[in-house]
Parts: structure tokens; sequence; C-alpha cells
């Protein structure tokens, strides 16, 4: 009888682990995957490729060692004066004080109407914005048991991107000599981070369920969003290529890296083009345990920080097609150099449209292709004809902006422009908005002359582009030079190799001997567009005074 009732307890206790064990390792884990995917839509396809969660990332939250003498190139940049323009005997200063950079622009700033936001709209917003973050932060804290003794942040109107975004009007996203776009470079590179995510991009991808647009897992859709102590916000794009890796004459354009040093190199140029179309950008050598793991509320970016064979902390993308380690990006061991953009005003403030290039390439294997009527612009020579016949580009300057893109992309080799963005309240007449140059700087050895296309096949350019160019193009002022010394502002100089700025040079004559031929088969007047309505010009001599 004893020996039955202590069967039974035995049967009982094995009962018991058993249960424990289907409630642990079965039960358990279906009830945090379904806590997860709130997160994002049930039913995708792609979210069966998620890999297992990447190692722990304590290790990762080590002590920084001194590890900057691993980056003892990017800590030769010299600090300039705070106007960015070079100091005595510079030629950036002496480009920037030509009577081209100064004469007043068309047409004039009338009044709030040409400011893109209204003062103290954008205050009142921003300071909602400051107490909802404060209130977030707090119950974030409070959750996890923390005690801050840091008071709560406070909206500082003199904060350089503050000014910055009430700055921006119809002629450019900053004016020309603007000290706050300098003041903005200079507080993204030291502002201590407060936070870090995804941006909108990779959160919409972690639901993607469009699995077929998916060519390649090659990991360029990899950037942050880093907010500073000022509450200030930048895109980050960490380093993924070296300055002297080309892009392999394989890769399709729409699978090339992100590089970090085109984007600043792109914001220079812009500048020095006297477009000031792109968002002011700098590099820094970001510290990806302090400033980026330490700092995320996010728990999927918490779970993708790992630490290598070789010591050094990384992170990669989740998002359904390259949530593997062979992606990363690695610190060496923490820090990680990389590029930060200014955000532009919120889409609340200040709608954007965006807009598909007409000259929009194919983004599939097959390439360039015949489609239905009109022909596609690769295999229809006169494809600017039907252009120019649709509404905006038959009565704006829409077209003459794609030009000025175009020109801007060809100097960079960026074949991945497929839409632009441009403010709504500006209307059709508004700039267009130069985003997203990461892929440019790829090949200095290669001009790829179809980035030309709308100039080529339209023969138009702003009489305004074409004096910028022919300028650069002068012994005194030649665009590698302004390049060069231009980009000596940035810590991380060098930003471009010297094959680089030379192929600047060799594009830009490429650019000047297209208008010469469209000069040649149409007549000046029909090629250059004098004015902010884009007529023809027919002062002959001004266009080719540098000749």
């Amino acid at each position: 009888m004893l020996g039955l009732r202590r069967d039974r307890l035995l049967t009982l206790l094995l009962l018991g682990a058993l249960l424990s064990a289907d409630l642990y390792f079965h039960l358990w884990p279906q009830v945090q995957r379904q806590l997860r995917s709130r997160e994002r839509p049930r039913g995708c396809p792609c979210a069966r490729r998620v890999s297992s969660p990447a190692p722990d990332p304590a290790a990762a939250a080590a002590d920084l060692h001194t590890a900057a003498h691993n980056f003892s190139r990017a800590g030769r940049g010299t600090e300039r004066d705070h106007s960015g323009r070079g100091g005595p005997g510079s030629k950036l200063q002496a480009l920037f004080a030509h009577p081209l950079y100064n004469v007043p622009e068309e047409p004039p700033l009338l009044g709030p109407e040409d400011s893109l936001l209204a003062s103290q709209e954008a205050l009142r917003y921003y300071r909602r914005k400051v107490a909802r973050w404060n209130r977030r932060h707090k119950i974030y804290k409070e959750q996890l048991n923390l005690t801050s003794l840091d008071a709560p942040l406070q909206l500082q109107l003199e904060a350089s991107w503050v000014q910055f975004h009430l700055g921006i009007n119809r002629h450019g996203l900053y004016p020309r000599s603007s000290p706050v776009v300098n003041k903005l470079l200079h507080d993204m590179r030291h502002f201590p981070t407060i936070s870090a995510d995804y941006s909108q991009d990779e959160k919409a991808l972690l639901g993607a369920c469009d699995c077929t647009q998916i060519v390649k897992p090659s990991g360029v859709h990899l950037k942050l969003v880093l907010r500073f102590s000022d509450f200030g916000k930048a895109m980050f794009k960490p380093m993924r290529q070296q300055r002297d890796e080309e892009t392999p004459v394989d890769f399709f354009y729409f699978i090339d890296f992100q590089r970090h040093n085109a984007e600043i190199a792109a914001f220079h140029l812009d500048r020095i083009l006297d477009f000031r179309r792109v968002p002011p950008t700098v590099g820094r050598l970001v510290n990806v345990t302090k400033e980026i793991l330490e700092v995320t509320k996010n728990e999927i970016l918490q779970s993708v920080f790992f630490v290598s064979p070789a010591s050094n902390v990384c992170f990669f993308a989740k998002c359904p097609y390259m949530c593997k380690t062979e992606y990363a990006v690695c610190g060496n061991p923490h820090l990680l150099e990389g590029s930060l953009s200014a955000f532009l005003p919120s889409l609340n403030l200040a709608p954007r449209l965006s807009v598909p290039n007409p000259w929009i390439r194919s983004y599939s294997l097959s390439g360039k292709e015949e489609t239905s009527s009109p022909p596609r612009w690769e295999v229809n020579p006169l494809y600017c004809d039907t252009v120019k016949q649709v509404y905006p580009y038959n009565s704006s300057n829409r077209l003459l902006n794609i030009i000025d893109m175009a020109v801007f992309d060809f100097l960079i080799g960026n074949m991945d422009r497929h839409h632009y963005e441009m403010f709504t309240k500006f209307g059709d007449d508004g700039f267009l908005i130069h985003l997203d140059n990461a892929r440019g700087f790829g090949r200095h050895s290669h001009d790829e002359m179809s980035i030309l296309s709308p100039l080529s096949q339209c023969c138009r350019i702003k009489k305004k582009t074409l004096l910028h160019l022919q300028l650069l193009a002068h012994a005194d002022y030649r665009l590698s030079d302004m390049m060069r010394e231009s980009l000596l502002e940035d810590q991380l100089t060098p930003i471009l190799t010297e094959p680089h700025l030379l192929a600047l040079d060799r594009r830009l004559q490429i650019i000047l001997r297209t208008v010469e031929g469209c000069i040649e088969a149409h007549g000046e007047q029909s090629v250059v567009a004098n004015g902010p309505a884009g007529q023809s010009a027919p002062d002959s001599g001004q266009a080719n005074w540098t000749s």
C-alpha cells in the first residue's frame, strides 16, 4: 500500500514537470509571439524570414577604451570660422564673394508667405512635441524602475535646428551666408544623443509583406534617427565602404551601398553650386554603445546589437530581408563613422509632395524596357517632347528644376533618383529637395551619361545654373579645388579621394559640352532659360562671360 502511494506521488511529480516544461518551452513562446505580433501586420510571409535574436548585447556595454587612435585620420579635420567659408586667402571665400553668389534672388521675398513656416505656429507645435517626449520618457523610466536626475527638456528658441527650420524659404533650405547652418553642423557633430530609433522606412520594412520586391539582401537601408540634447533630430547613415572602394561594375544601382561620405560631399557640392537644396549634413564618430544602444527605447533595435569575434560592437537592420549578422556594421570597437543629415520640418507643419521622376529608371533585373505609349526615356530620344506637354512640366519651372537635379546627380554619379520631393506651400515653382544622395560617388572612373538625359533630351538649362557651372570650370574657381577646401571643414576628412575630386572637373566639362551642343543645334535663346518663369535668355554675352 505504501509503495502504491509512492508511485502515485512520483507520477504526479512527473506530470507536473512535463506540464511546467510545456508551459515554459511551448505556451510561453507563443504568448511572446502574440505580443510581438502587435508591432507588425499579421500573416506577413516575410516575417518567417526573421532570424533568431542576436547575442546578448550586455557584453557591448563595456567601458569605452581609448579607441580614438584607430581614427586618427578622422581627427585631422580643421575647425573653420563659424561662417564656414574659409579664412584669409581662401579660394572658397573668394568664390562666395563673387558677384554670382551675391546677386538678389528672384523672385524677391515679400513677406511671411515666402517663408515655409509660420514661426508662432511652429514654436507651439515644437513645445507640444517636447512636452510629449518628456511624458513618454518619464513613463519609460518608471516602467523600468529607473531614477533619473535629469531635468525635463525645454525647447530652446535659439537652438540651431529651430532656426534652420524657421529660415527655410521659397529660394532654398537656407539663405546664403547663413550662420545658422554652420552652427547646426557644429551641434550635430558635438551634442550628446538622448534617443535613437529606426527611421520610418525601417519600421515600414519590419512589416513588409511584398517579398517579390526584394531583389538582394544588401542591407542598404541601415539608417537610424538620432535625437540630440537640444531636441534636434538627424538621420544617421553608418560607414559601409572604405573611401578608396569603387562600386563593383556588376552591381545594379538599386542594390549599391549607401555611402555616408557621399551624403556629406553632396551637401558641400550643393552649397558650392548655390542650389541649397540638400539638408545640412556632417560627419561624426558615433559611439554605438553609449550614443545608440544605451539611449534607445526600441527593443528591436536593442536586440540586434552584438559583439563580433574581433570584440567590436556591431548592429544590423531588423527587417525581413537583411536580418543577418553578415550585413552588420561594427564600431572599432565602439566608434563608428557616419553621416548626420538634419531633419526637415515635420509633415504636419510643412507637407511635402513626393513625385515620381519623369526620368525614373527600371528597378528590375531586366533593365530598360519598352512600355506602352509613351515609350520610356531610355529608348525614346524624343521623350522630353512628351514630358513638356504634361502638367506641371508644361507651364512652370518644374522641368528646369529637374534638369538642375540631373546636373547635380551627374556630378556625383547618382543613378537612384526615382522620386523627388518639394514643399506643397511653394506650389509648382517650388524648389526640389535633393534628398538621399548616399548612392553617389560610387565610381570615379565612370561617367554615367544617362543621368544627363533630362539635359541632353530637353536641351534646356537655367541661365543661373549655367553661369555657376561656367565659373566653376574657370581655373581660379576650379570645382575640385572648391570641394577639396570645403570638405576640410568636416571632422571625418578626407571625405572624398582625389580621383573622385578630379572626376568632378571631368564631369563638369561634359555638362558644358552638352550645353554647347544644344546651343549649336537649337540656338541660345531656346536653350538658356532666364528669369523665374523660365523664359528664354536673349542675352548671349552674359551666358558665356567666362569663356
